[in-house]
């Protein structure tokens, strides 16, 4: 094994334990997410068990991060930040947050198409969007609303809710999104001392 690979492994535990607080997460709580026993993480995290791609996928899975990041890999000389778009109905999420819990940040576009019709659902969190371009029609419980770009909107998805092209034509809107209902903090001017 060169000694970049080497050094890697070894600052592996280290990592993981850092970035397990960073996240606010307990042993438990990392092991009901991963599937991976609290004593195999502890091994991990103190250095007493080596990382294995079995045990580091999860792992990277419930952080939210690449396995190069997870156990800070050796650069390979491409900067690119590689996002991994995902498509449900219709709609392509390009995740712009890698941080497991909390808000999650995402570029949403939807293609241009015959307008679709609203079939509002719910579920917990709460949601943030923000226009970019195109006309977005947002159903929000009784509400009907067309969005432009500029335009925000901010709701509790436990709220039956819709949103798709308003007229057939494409549309790009940011989201932040918290699963536990946590809400993005505006703040216009500074706090007084």
């Amino acid at each position: 094994m060169d000694s970049d690979l080497e050094d890697a492994v070894a600052a592996a535990g280290p990592r993981l334990r850092a970035l397990r607080r960073r996240h606010d997460v307990t042993l438990e709580e990392l092991a009901a997410r991963t599937g991976i026993s609290k004593s195999t993480l502890s091994r991990l995290e103190s250095g007493g068990r080596r990382p294995t791609l079995e045990l580091l996928l999860p792992l990277a899975r419930a952080y939210g991060v690449t396995l190069d990041e997870l156990v800070a890999a050796p650069p390979t000389g491409d900067p690119r930040v590689h996002l991994r778009p995902v498509v449900r109905d219709r709609m392509t999420m390009v995740p712009l947050s890698r941080r497991a819990g909390g808000i999650q940040a995402y570029k949403i576009v939807m293609p241009a198409g015959p307008p679709a019709e609203p079939d509002p659902r719910t579920h917990e969190g709460y949601e943030w969007l923000y226009v970019l371009d195109g006309r977005l029609r947002m159903v929000l419980g009784e509400h009907d609303v067309v969005l432009v770009p500029g335009e925000a909107a901010e709701f509790d998805t436990r709220v039956p809710h819709w949103f798709g092209p308003a007229d057939g034509g494409p549309v790009e809107f940011l989201s932040l999104f918290g699963r536990q209902g946590e809400r993005a903090h505006l703040r216009a001017r500074p706090r007084d001392p």
